[in-house]
């Protein structure tokens, strides 16, 4: 009995996870919350007057070019807000991060799922008389019902960050990196997608 009682609630929890990840959204232009690779929004750090470092993460499902997007319109709110009219790229940078972590399997068919996916490894090994067979450390090896049924799942997520120089006066038409901090808030605000 007591067996069966864990397949349920396995299978409630894969089905439930399944649900939360299908209503995944792209990630809202908002100061950052979360930790680490579950960190999403924007920070910025004052590192001198008119100097700032500025970040945007994004989460699994919010594409380079909004990360990217959003990052160069915090740089321009953020310049604006501190009285300047431009801003220069001294440096930026975009990082693709990726996170594999395993869920250990249920049977049944049930391909993905079990306890809200545990992060961690799991290895194949070749057991002479046995042929394949996995370990996994949430559920002791494959020796149970749930021996060979595990997903690996890699999540990608995109992260920008820039030093920007803030200034005042004209901007110079020579400079590249010098961005007019209101026509970028003018021409990337309609595409921001605020939290509701």
């Amino acid at each position: 009995m007591m067996h069966l009682g864990r397949k349920a609630v396995v299978a409630a929890l894969a089905a439930s996870t399944l649900m939360v990840a299908g209503c995944a959204t792209e990630t809202t232009y908002r100061p950052a919350t979360g930790q680490g690779f579950n960190r999403t929004g924007y920070s910025d750090r004052q590192v001198e007057p008119n100097r700032f470092l500025v970040s945007f993460a994004g989460n699994s499902v919010t594409s380079r070019d909004t990360v990217e997007r959003y990052l160069l319109f915090r740089a321009a709110e953020l310049t604006l807000q501190n009285g300047y009219d431009y801003f220069l790229m001294a440096n930026r940078d975009t990082d693709l991060q990726s996170r594999t972590y395993s869920t250990p399997g249920i049977g049944g068919g049930f391909g993905y799922g079990g306890f809200g996916g545990y992060w961690g490894p799991s290895w194949r090994y070749y057991g002479r008389g046995f042929g394949w067979r996995s370990w996994d450390p949430w559920l002791g090896g494959g020796f149970g019902p749930w021996g060979n049924d595990f997903d690996i799942r890699t999540i990608d997520r995109y992260e920008a960050t820039a030093e920007i120089v803030m200034r005042k006066g004209p901007i110079p038409r020579d400079n590249l990196r010098a961005f007019n901090a209101k026509a970028v808030v003018d021409s990337i605000g309609p595409s921001v997608v605020l939290p509701k």
